[in-house]
């Protein structure tokens, strides 16, 4: 009986497809390719062009799919090889309505923050004294500001809220009992977990309560000779309702004081401003932690804050003097443009001004009519370019584990077509130079104009004329 040709070898099956496939010659003189031969170093097209043909031959081999066309292998080359010129962070405009949103950079930047950035990044006073004329510390910018706008006695930036937390753990805990409600407990996004980060940081967690409900007699129950914090964490991305029990923070300040003991108090999400006053439910503020008697207290700056990536330790001088010293600090601390950034927001609310210029707070603020004005105004361009739509009530989403389950009432733009469509087109958007990031629901294509920044307005309604007026992807 003759032996079996092996599948990869059969003249009807996967060998015709993958003779059919063009050579890397013919590629690169498709058509498709020349808006980027003046502009593209031929290599880079080359290699992108092997690249294609290579993800041909595996799909081809697992059974994916038939063998693509010329013009499809020479568009995806292009797309590919235009991505590899521009680089892989871009500017998106943000049109889903969740304003704090972690996949697209979390909180935007004011313009005055965006003009710091850049004139911190040439060369900057950031370790230098311009009075003294000598070495100066980076660990001073953004201090002052923060001691105006909180009350804070000092002040440390690192690079995010978890670093601050391990450096606090790392510095005060060590090989020590930290002393933490059993509902506070808690893992956030990105597998980050509090008990895993007491590890880190050489702390050794004690957990006191129950989910629900935690006394203060729990927490002095739980005290050793081996204890040195007591911890609060607010439960950023997550709501425990009904039948619960929490001591407030100046109850456990109380409490670990009259036993020697610090309060650590992680409000996460950075609010300065009262979010209650925007018909949200009230987030703890830095400004009350600290009036309640917290030691430190640790949040984010990317978040309610409305500033970059940061960690922010607040706290008594004596104890951010320790943590600037210690050797973790340098690992963690933050570049130049960071601080920029950071001192240019909070100079937004010392000057009572952080509603109407960061954009966060842009947004949380917005009224339920401009939205809806702006929504019929993009509503009337594409109608004029006759592309049917309509704008219907919706809700924009806080985002970014700040106020769970929070929503405010907005109006969308939504373009109704067919389940497949709306996912083609919205794939489309995202592929603009300026990708668009919208909704798709149920087969209709909606962008929310609250988290849409105005000089963003053109650049959207241009890229979402082309896309719907175009057959390409309507098969």
């Amino acid at each position: 009986m003759p032996e079996s040709k092996p599948e990869s070898h059969r003249a009807d099956g996967v060998d015709l497809r993958l003779r059919s496939l063009p050579s890397v010659d013919r590629v690169l003189a498709d058509r498709a390719l020349d808006y980027l031969r003046d502009t593209l170093p031929g290599p880079l097209l080359t290699a992108a062009v092997r690249e294609v043909l290579e993800e041909a031959r595996t799909a081809i081999l697992a059974g994916d799919r038939p063998a693509p066309t010329l013009p499809q292998l020479a568009e995806r080359a292009a797309a590919i090889a235009a991505d590899a010129s521009t680089g892989g962070l871009r500017h998106v405009i943000n049109a889903t309505g969740v304003i704090i949103h972690t996949n697209l950079g979390r909180a935007p930047l004011s313009d005055s923050a965006l003009r710091a950035v850049s004139d911190a990044a040439a060369y900057s006073n950031l370790e230098y004294d311009l009075a003294a004329g000598e070495r100066g510390s980076r660990y001073t910018h953004a201090v002052s500001v923060l001691q105006r706008v909180t009350g804070c006695e000092d002040a440390l930036v690192v690079n995010n809220n978890a670093a601050a937390l391990v450096l606090v753990l790392t510095c005060f805990a060590h090989d020590k009992e930290v002393i933490l409600s059993r509902g506070q407990a808690v893992e956030i996004g990105g597998g980050f977990r509090i008990p895993e980060i007491m590890q880190t940081g050489g702390a050794r967690l004690v957990e006191v309560g129950t989910t629900n409900r935690t006394y203060a007699r729990d927490y002095t129950k739980a005290i050793t000779p081996n204890t040195v914090l007591v911890m609060r964490v607010h439960p950023s991305n997550f709501r425990v309702v009904g039948f619960t029990t929490q001591p407030d923070a100046a109850e456990l300040a109380e409490l670990a004081h009259a036993h020697g003991l610090l309060l650590v108090d992680d409000i996460g999400s950075g609010a300065l401003l009262d979010t209650a006053s925007y018909g949200l439910q009230p987030e703890p503020t830095a400004q009350e932690s600290l009036r309640a008697g917290a030691d430190l207290v640790l949040f984010s700056g990317d978040k309610l804050l409305g500033g970059p990536q940061c960690g922010i330790i607040l706290g008594k001088a004596p104890l951010i003097a320790l943590l600037r010293k210690h050797p973790l600090t340098r690992a963690l601390r933050v570049d130049k443009m960071t601080l920029a950034a950071l001192e240019a927001t909070l100079l937004h609310y010392l000057k009572g001004e952080a509603e109407r210029e960061i954009p966060v707070w842009q947004m949380l603020s917005m009224p339920a009519q401009t939205i809806e004005k702006r929504a019929q105004a993009w509503a009337d361009h594409l109608r004029a370019a006759g592309i049917s739509c309509t704008v219907r009530p919706g809700e924009s989403a806080i985002g970014g584990g700040s106020l769970p389950g929070e929503t405010l009432p907005t109006h969308l733009l939504a373009v109704p077509l067919t389940e497949q469509l709306a996912g083609k087109k919205a794939a489309l958007l995202r592929r603009q130079p300026t990708p668009v990031i919208a909704r798709v629901e149920a087969g209709v294509l909606l962008l929310d104009p609250r988290t849409v920044l105005e000089t963003e307005e053109r650049v959207l309604l241009e890229n979402l004329v082309g896309v719907l007026e175009s057959r390409a992807t309507d098969d």
